[in-house]
């Protein structure tokens, strides 16, 4: 239940919108001024997107804003903070979803698209499908006005150096002493709830560092990283192989709308127990048509936040760090 003080419990009349900068290695020693940093984000976000839903548009348009402000800031892999591939480019992925009317859209492996979730609505809302890829979803892009940038709008030389550093233990073949890069947990997505009751889910990601092949992982695949149905959203964060084999998002939501399964219960199982079971690991937010939050996760910290009908941005990053959302498992 949101524990939102004098407000109350949030109903389907009460908008609410929940975020997340991915979950992984986020340990208290990080410096002052990113701690700073991402939390200001994070807050921006939640702010962007409430705006839009106390102004009585759409969910999916919280979602869209929301996770616009995450993609345009360095700290989060997604958009300009991009990681890096094994051939030194930045690939790009997204998906969002309209619970009310189940439709989707989604791109993935994009190089120039600033804003791969306006890309993945554009997507959803202009063409027959679902999902476009590479330099045809980039083509797709300049017909329909989406903004496009040189691919070296997303170097940054935190995710350069990270990749070097990857590139030198493939050299030893030794394993990736950077767990972040291990495991590539990097995310952000955003999950809401309007005051139609209806909702929506949004998740994009910058893939892993040191990726190869043309990997694609969850977070644009409609069922494993980004669902929404009229009873249910999520947005995943983790290790993306996991959350594709056990179909995590969608698997969440059907047990809440067919099963009856509590959010917070049926997130806790989902998350922390098929996933963990496989040998993976990360996080997700989800969230209800009561307006009920889940933020699971089984990482250090998972970037986090929240803001309903106090109309307060609830932020948190560290896992010992009370996130004002009650509770937190079954």
């Amino acid at each position: 239940m949101v524990t939102a003080g004098a407000a109350g419990i949030a109903t389907a009349a009460t908008p609410v919108l929940v975020i997340h900068g991915g979950a992984g290695v986020i340990k208290r020693d990080m410096s002052p001024a990113k701690d700073k940093a991402v939390r200001a984000a994070m807050t921006q976000a939640l702010t962007a997107g409430y705006a839009e839903l106390k102004a009585g548009k759409a969910s999916i348009d919280a979602v869209s804003a929301a996770i616009v402000v995450l993609e345009n800031d360095p700290n989060f892999n997604a958009g300009k903070g991009a990681v890096f591939t094994h051939e030194g480019k930045n690939e790009l992925d997204a998906a969002i979803m309209d619970g009310f009317t189940l439709k989707a859209g989604s791109v993935a492996g994009v190089q120039r698209v600033k804003n791969p979730i306006l890309l993945a609505r554009a997507v959803m809302e202009h063409s027959p499908h679902v999902m476009l890829a590479g330099p045809g979803a980039e083509a797709f892009a300049k017909e329909n006005g989406i903004e496009l940038v040189d691919p070296s709008y997303f170097r940054t030389d935190e995710r350069w150096q990270q990749l070097q550093k990857a590139l030198k233990e493939d050299a030893t073949k030794s394993a990736h002493a950077d767990e972040e890069t291990a495991k590539h947990f990097g995310t952000v997505g955003a999950v809401a709830l309007d005051a139609a009751g209806h909702l929506a889910a949004g998740t994009s990601t910058g893939g892993m560092t040191d990726k190869r092949w043309g990997r694609i992982g969850d977070s644009p695949l409609i069922g494993a990283g980004t669902y929404a149905n009229d009873g249910c959203a999520v947005s995943g964060t983790g290790w993306g192989e996991f959350y594709i084999r056990t179909v995590a998002a969608h698997e969440l939501c059907m047990r809440v709308t067919q099963m009856r399964v509590p959010l917070a219960r049926a997130a806790a199982e989902v998350i922390n127990q098929e996933i963990p079971a496989l040998g993976g690991n990360g996080g997700a937010i989800a969230l209800d048509s009561e307006g009920h939050i889940a933020m699971p996760f089984n990482t250090d910290g998972m970037f986090r936040g929240w803001i309903g009908a106090d109309g307060v941005p609830h932020v948190a990053i560290y896992g010992d760090e009370d996130d004002g959302v009650e509770p937190k498992a079954p």
